[in-house]
C-alpha cells in the first residue's frame, strides 16, 4: 500500500500569494453554485420529472401533488445526500492527512465496515429494523474500529504506515465477518442487502434529525483540525517544534472521522470511494493546505454523491440504481488510475 505523501505535501504550507488565494476563493464559490444546481436537480429528477418552476411551487406554494413529491420525498432525500456527502468528504480528507496517505478513506481503513458489521449484527441477532436502532449500532461499530485502529497502529507511537496496515487488516476481518453473517442468516439477508448497498431512497426528515447532531459536531471538529494536521504533514518532529500536540490531534481526528462516517453509514449504508476521490482530486487544485482541502471536500463530495444518485435514478427509470452502486462503478476505475499515476510519479 502506498502510505507516503509526495515530497511537496510534506513541506510546510506557506502563505499563498494573494492571487492564488483569490483563485481558490472564486473556485469555492463556483463549487457552491454547482452544489446548488445539483441539489435542485436531485429534487427535480426522479420517476416523475419536474421543471424548476414546478419544484419551486412544490417547495413553497403547492400542497398537492407536487408538494407531496417535492417536500414529502425528494427534499429529504436530497438533504440527506448533501449531509452524507459532506460527512464522507471531510472524513476522507482528515484520514488522508492523518495517515499521510492520499489513497486512504473511511472504507479502505475499515471504519465503514465496522459500522456495517454492527448494523448487520443488529439485524441478524437482535431483530433491529429501524434507523433509530441502526444509528447506535453503527456508531458503536465505527467507534470500536476507530479505537482498534488507533491502538493497533501504535497509539501514541502511531505512524501512517502502522495505521494503514492496521486498517487493511481490520477491513479484511470485518468483510469476512459481514459475509459470514449474511450467508448464515438467510431470513435476514433480504433486510440486509438493501442497506449494505448504500442508498438514499429511504430518507426522511426523522433520519436527518437523528444524525444531524453527530454530523454537526464531526464537521466542526474536522474543520478545526486543519492547522494541526498541516503541521503534522511535515513530520512529527517538526510538528512538535511548531507546538502541535500529536496525540491529541490523532485522537480528535479519529473521533471526527468516526462521528462523520458513523452517522453517514447509519443513515445511508456504506457508500465507498466518495471520501477517497474528492479530497484526492481537490488536492491537485488547492495544494496540500488543509485549510482549503477541507472546505472544498465538504462542498464537492455532496456534488458527487447527489450527482451519482441522480444518475442512478435516470439510467434505470422507472426503477433506480442505488447510489452506492453508482459511486462504486465510478470510483473503482478512478482508484486504479490514481494508483497508477502515483506509481509512475515515484519511478
Amino acid at each position: 500500500m502506498l502510505v507516503d505523501s509526495p515530497p511537496d505535501s510534506r513541506a510546510e504550507t506557506a502563505a499563498a500569494p494573494p492571487g492564488r488565494r483569490a483563485i481558490r476563493g472564486v473556485g469555492l464559490l463556483v463549487a457552491l453554485a454547482v452544489l446548488l444546481f445539483v441539489f435542485l436537480a436531485s429534487i427535480a429528477v426522479g420517476a416523475k420529472s419536474m421543471s424548476m418552476d414546478q419544484v419551486w411551487h412544490g417547495l413553497f406554494q403547492d400542497t398537492g401533488t407536487y408538494g407531496d413529491v417535492v417536500v414529502g420525498e425528494r427534499l429529504a432525500r436530497s438533504l440527506l445526500g448533501l449531509l452524507a456527502g459532506v460527512a464522507l468528504g471531510l472524513s476522507g480528507a482528515v484520514l488522508q492527512a492523518l495517515t499521510r496517505n492520499p489513497l486512504a478513506d473511511p472504507g479502505l481503513l475499515g471504519i465503514n465496515l465496522g459500522a456495517s458489521a454492527a448494523v448487520v449484527s443488529a439485524i441478524s441477532f437482535f431483530g433491529v429494523t429501524s434507523l433509530s436502532g441502526y444509528v447506535w449500532f453503527a456508531f458503536t461499530g465505527a467507534l470500536l474500529v476507530g479505537v482498534l485502529l488507533y491502538f493497533l497502529g501504535g497509539s501514541r507511537g502511531a505512524t501512517p504506515v502502522r495505521l494503514a496496515l492496521a486498517g487493511t487488516a481490520l477491513s479484511a476481518a470485518l468483510y469476512g465477518y459481514l459475509q459470514a453473517v449474511m450467508i448464515m442468516d438467510g431470513a435476514a439477508l433480504n433486510k440486509m442487502r438493501f442497506w449494505t448497498v448504500g442508498s438514499l431512497a429511504s430518507a426522511n426528515m426523522d433520519t436527518i434529525k437523528q444524525v444531524l447532531p453527530f454530523l454537526a459536531i464531526g464537521t466542526v471538529l474536522a474543520l478545526s483540525l486543519a492547522r494541526p494536521l498541516n503541521a503534522m504533514a511535515m513530520g512529527d518532529d517538526t510538528a512538535r517544534a511548531l507546538g502541535a500536540h500529536l496525540t491529541r490531534t490523532r485522537v480528535l481526528s479519529m473521533a471526527a472521522a468516526t462521528l462523520l462516517c458513523g452517522a453517514a453509514t447509519a443513515a445511508c449504508g456504506p457508500i465507498v470511494f466518495v471520501g477517497l476521490m474528492v479530497p484526492h482530486m481537490v488536492r491537485s487544485f488547492t495544494g496540500p493546505d488543509l485549510r482549503w482541502i477541507l472546505p472544498y471536500s465538504a462542498v464537492l463530495s455532496p456534488v458527487l454523491l447527489l450527482g451519482a444518485d441522480v444518475v442512478g435514478r435516470v439510467v434505470a427509470r422507472p426503477a433506480e440504481l442505488q447510489v452506492g452502486i453508482v459511486t462504486a462503478v465510478i470510483g473503482a476505475p478512478v482508484f486504479v488510475l490514481l494508483v497508477r499515476r502515483r506509481k509512475v510519479a515515484q519511478l
